[in-house]
């Protein structure tokens, strides 16, 4: 388990970024809108100033996934902060079924959490994909439509869903 720096970026509101560090960090780009991010695995972000604020998340959970060994083209972030009282449910429910559900989809290269102690929201569920139709597939589906699911999903608080594509530079 690797612990990662994340790089949130808007070209719309801050314009391209520039800089040695793009070439050490994993880039991925909204399929709608201009949104991107960058993840470095380094031990301290990079250096590079004016690039925005860099957010360390610490690894909780990674699992491999059904299609380990492919090329991720996608990557799907489920972000969320969760009512306190759903706290220690939503980890067991995250470490026992879901996260590894949807690791064992065909077409997941790999599900991993993280979560940002320092700030908002406060957890990164992580799902790279060899095919992003994995997310629509009845295998998906199925984990997304546990019990379990349905009592945890309501306490989800400022949640955001965002498909991501590889950029052609990270290839």
């Amino acid at each position: 388990m690797q612990d990662l720096w994340l790089l949130k970026h808007d070209a719309c509101m801050a314009g391209p970024l520039a800089g040695s560090w793009l070439r050490e960090a994993r880039s991925w780009l909204a399929v709608e809108g201009h949104l991107a991010y960058f993840y470095a695995s380094s031990l301290t972000p990079p250096a590079e100033r004016g690039v925005g604020e860099w957010r360390r998340l610490a690894c909780l959970q990674d699992v491999p996934g059904a299609s380990t060994g492919r090329l991720a083209t996608h990557h799907y972030v489920v972000e969320t902060d969760v009512l306190p009282e759903f706290e220690d449910e939503l980890n067991a429910w995250y470490a026992q079924e879901h996260l590894p559900g949807l690791a064992a989809v065909p077409g997941t290269v790999r599900a991993a959490r993280y979560i940002d102690l320092a700030g908002s929201p406060r957890y990164y569920a992580c799902y790279d994909l060899a095919d992003p139709a994995a997310l629509g597939s009845p295998a998906w589906l199925a984990v997304r439509a546990t019990p379990w699911s349905s009592r945890v999903r309501p306490a989800f608080r400022n949640t955001r869903r965002t498909m991501f594509r590889l950029t052609a530079a990270a290839r």
